[in-house]
């Protein structure tokens, strides 16, 4: 099988294999989202790609972040992939090899993979957050996958969390705009452009015209810049917010966070316990433990390779 993970900053194409261990990552590749490429353009490559690495492409899963309609397998318009609007991708594979192909939710797929292979084995309610250059969340309720009644379940970055803030999902004060790479990359913008109006600068911003993204701002904070701590401090604030919220409605036993805060934990942590003593139903948040993906960064090949798995489920 085959898993394609596309998302905004990188596309990756993995070939998976049945293991004893219920599935086994044998080769990958990956290259950077170029998004001055068509859809068309890039599924080509991703292709090639795959082509190069195996001759068998009689079952394919896609992961890609959402809005998408994976009954259909059509990308609607995902915010990290302009241009990426109404494309009937499952359609094109297929037309194209012959085989089966669907289409996830990228927090879907990687909450299957958490739940299959990771942090979530035999719990019965779980959550996913991608936390990575967007927000979404992925739904494991009473032991199987939540998609909601148009697949759009689990879309968290489009909830408002302040009156104002970083704009993500396309709204202002957003969890995603808190709580996403773009997210703190923009209150690290803000904050330089204040500190430079006031004749300052900020730590995170080493020479004129460098690039002010998450990691520039985590790597400050760890070396104890308390400009760049007090972003992600922020940011895990406003994560602990959105985490009530989801605990005190849907009462999970785990929820497992990727990308940012794996890596950032510890920056994140403190402010977002605090957030959530002071927001949560006491009792909901005692039965809930708040873990880094198990998956780490193998977890975009798992969740492709969850959807593809999925074909040979329902085949």
């Amino acid at each position: 099988m085959v898993g394609f993970d596309i998302g905004g900053t990188k596309c990756a194409v993995c070939v998976g294999e049945a293991s004893a261990g219920g599935l086994r990552v044998a080769d990958r590749r990956e290259f950077p989202t170029d998004l001055s490429l068509s859809p068309e353009e890039t599924v080509g490559r991703l292709c090639r790609l795959a082509e190069s690495m195996t001759g068998d492409l009689s079952s394919i899963g896609i992961s890609c972040g959402g809005p998408l309609d994976p009954e259909k397998g059509v990308i609607l318009s995902p915010p990290n992939l302009p241009g990426w609007d109404d494309f009937h991708i499952c359609d094109m594979l297929r037309e194209r090899y012959g085989g089966r192909v669907s289409l996830r939710n990228d927090a879907d797929a990687c909450a299957l993979a958490e739940w299959k292979f990771g942090a979530g084995r035999g719990v019965g309610s779980m959550i996913f957050l991608t936390f990575g250059t967007g927000m979404g969340a992925g739904l494991i309720l009473g032991g199987r996958l939540y998609t909601g009644a148009s697949g759009m379940a689990g879309e968290v970055g489009h909830i408002r969390l302040a009156p104002r803030g970083p704009e993500g999902h396309r709204k202002a004060g957003s969890f995603e705009g808190f709580c996403s790479g773009g997210g703190i990359a923009a209150m690290g913008r803000a904050a330089a452009g204040l500190a430079q109006a006031r004749g300052g600068s900020v730590s995170f911003l080493p020479r004129p015209g460098g690039v002010i993204d998450a990691k520039t701002v985590a790597d400050a904070a760890d070396a104890g810049f308390a400009d760049a701590a007090e972003i992600y401090r922020r940011s895990g604030e406003m994560l602990g917010k959105g985490l009530a919220i989801l605990i005190d409605i849907l009462n999970p036993e785990l929820i497992v966070i990727g990308s940012i805060f794996r890596r950032s934990e510890a920056l994140l942590r403190e402010a977002m316990e605090k957030s959530l003593r002071e927001e949560c139903l006491p009792g909901s948040l005692a039965v809930c433990r708040i873990v880094a993906s198990e998956l780490g960064d193998r977890i975009g090949d798992y969740a492709a390779l969850c959807a593809a798995a999925e074909n040979e489920v329902l085949s």
